[in-house]
């Protein structure tokens, strides 16, 4: 039994005490143990979880003034198109939806269908064969008067929320949509941190200063260009993505951006 287990650990990178059961469960047959903890999610998960998984799906839920958002990652593109993956990161972003959390952690303690959404990632990477990660999690609930929609890229890579108040569902979508090819950094300037900008503004003056520009227009030349700053990660001031003539903030006109959240994979 000893020997057994020694060599089915050596195996597949499983703990003692999973080895011992699976053996058990098989009757001491080697083969059928192995089939087992590859199963149970034990075999590769733990082989596999110190490489990196760098590819991955985006999926949000909305439901009502509720909505959720998660990003899973794999280790390679083929498997982020695998219908297995696919229906898990689906499931997670059901069962997000339900814990209502922030917290990666919290989350992966969430009951799932009888288990934790992290022993559900972990049977999932199992199975699947390479390591996958539950890498962030978001939840909103909207208010009495805001909308909550969401977009996710066509390549699933890319997703959204958006909460607005005072708007359409039309206009929260454009805002979603907006967000995923604009990458916003900012719901308002007094967001930004201070010490950004100053540094910014300093690397500004220096430059125009090398460039030989005038002592008495450097301080005109940078404000124009803090300003741009402001319009290129301040979302209500970039210029709209189906329509430059006006920025986000023209075209929502009294409706405002209250929260969004966006999700690449791999940034």
């Amino acid at each position: 039994m000893m020997e057994s287990i020694k060599k089915l650990r050596e195996l597949t990178g499983a703990g003692m005490m999973d080895v011992k059961k699976a053996l058990s469960d098989a009757g001491n047959d080697e083969d059928r143990a192995i089939a087992l903890l590859r199963e149970r999610g034990i075999v590769k998960a733990a082989k596999k979880a110190d490489r990196e998984a760098k590819e991955g799906l985006v999926r949000f839920v909305v439901q009502g003034n509720r909505g959720a958002i998660v990003e899973v990652n794999s280790e390679t593109d083929f498997v982020a198109r695998n219908s297995d993956f696919q229906a898990l990161v689906e499931q997670l972003a059901q069962a997000a939806l339900q814990a209502g959390t922030n917290d990666v952690e919290e989350f992966r303690n969430f009951s799932v269908n009888g288990d934790t959404v992290g022993n559900t990632v972990a049977a999932a990477a199992g199975k699947i064969g390479e390591n996958l990660v539950l890498n962030r999690v978001a939840f909103i609930e909207a208010r009495d008067g805001e909308t909550l929609a969401g977009y996710v890229h066509s390549n699933g890579k890319i997703g959204v929320l958006v909460d607005l108040l005072g708007g359409t569902e039309a206009q929260a979508k454009d805002v979603a949509l907006h967000v995923a090819a604009e990458r916003p950094q900012y719901l308002t300037r007094d967001e930004v941190n201070s010490e950004d900008i100053e540094k910014e503004r300093e690397i500004l003056t220096n430059k125009a200063l090398n460039e030989g520009k005038p002592q008495q227009i450097v301080e005109k030349i940078v404000q124009g260009q803090i300003g741009k700053f402001y319009e290129e990660k301040v979302l209500p001031e970039q210029r709209f993505v189906k329509d430059n003539s006006v920025t986000v903030g023209g075209y929502l006109g009294g409706a405002q951006v209250r929260r969004f959240v966006r999700f690449e994979v791999g940034a």
